[in-house]
């Protein structure tokens, strides 16, 4: 049996620990409320300006004027572009693996024919943890942002913005996307991948358009279903908008906007994912020190109890000798 005093060293060390693990979960849980307030202030106005500008992509695209580029779908894509948005630091559980694993799934399924790569992809990280995409996989990284553990204006996800319209415009991607973790409660983070550019009401991708199957976006599916079938004569599906001056103008100033509000609401729901996933990883960690305490504890008092009968025995065994 062990040493008593290495038990008594690794029992020191591991509450040690524990008292670590047991602040970053305060810590975690701090930052976690702050974050979901964030992200449920922020989720209603997002999600009905995204079902605007998919409306907006119907209404422009239907009528005979030519459609606004932001609204146009390339015939051949070539290269994507990917905005992902993991965590700066570790000590998150599955957190990061979870949204490059579905990154890499999602491009996996649309960037082969055969053994034949036909579709480029390109990264645009927020987190540093997003590196592993270039690590683990190859990918090329375009660019890194700073992220901010508590986003609380707009204007930190602006530049991203700018960068992806104004590459998109250029012709360096045909297709702009954003992995994110959507926040659906502390113990569940669902890890998305969602299209941005072009913007597509009929887009029906299992991973390159998961937002259209969202039920807390406020679009009407059955409208998304009869557009794909091209039945919409009920006029409950027919939306007319009036633009002044005139459709170029307003979706040149709106639609940039429209792209920053979610791209916004991604990094605020990956953050409260973060949180969450970080709080309940270091929950986890201080049970397992606790539990490790309480065992190596019983193994100390076993190993004292050892101790002290093996003494005993042995002054029993000198009384015996002398008593002869």
């Amino acid at each position: 049996m062990a040493n008593t005093k290495d038990i008594q060293r690794r029992i020191k060390s591991i509450s040690n620990t524990k008292k670590i693990t047991k602040a970053m979960e305060m810590v975690a849980a701090s930052k976690m409320r702050k974050a979901i307030e964030a992200v449920l202030r922020t989720r209603t106005y997002a999600n009905l300006s995204w079902a605007t500008v998919l409306n907006l992509s119907q209404a422009v695209n239907g009528n005979s004027q030519e459609p606004h580029p932001l609204l146009t779908k390339r015939e051949k894509i070539k290269k994507i572009g990917i905005i992902l948005i993991a965590s700066n630091r570790g000590l998150c559980g599955g957190f990061n693996a979870a949204i490059i694993n579905k990154t890499q799934e999602s491009i996996k399924k649309h960037q082969y024919i055969g053994e034949k790569i036909v579709i480029e992809a390109e990264f645009i990280l927020m987190g540093k943890k997003g590196a592993a995409v270039h690590h683990y996989y190859g990918h090329n990284i375009a660019a890194e942002f700073p992220k901010l553990d508590l986003a609380s204006e707009i204007s930190e996800i602006a530049p991203v913005a700018r960068m992806i319209i104004r590459e998109y415009l250029a012709g360096k991607y045909d297709k702009i996307m954003v992995a994110y973790t959507d926040y659906v409660n502390a113990s569940k983070q669902i890890p998305r991948v969602k299209q941005l550019l072009p913007v597509d009401i009929t887009t029906e991708d299992e991973y390159l358009g998961i937002v259209g199957k969202d039920t807390r976006l406020g679009i009407d599916k059955e409208f998304i279903e009869k557009k794909k079938r091209g039945h919409l004569a009920d006029e409950k599906y027919v939306y007319e908008y009036t633009f002044e001056p005139s459709p170029k103008e307003v979706l040149d100033e709106m639609i940039p906007r429209l792209i920053e509000v979610q791209l916004y609401q991604a990094l605020l729901e990956s953050n409260a994912s973060e949180h969450s996933a970080r709080m309940a990883a270091m929950h986890q960690a201080t049970d397992a020190a606790n539990d490790m305490v309480n065992e190596l504890t019983l193994f100390y008092n076993k190993a004292r109890q050892a101790s002290i009968t093996a003494e005993i025995a042995e002054i029993s065994a000198g009384a015996n000798a002398l008593a002869k």
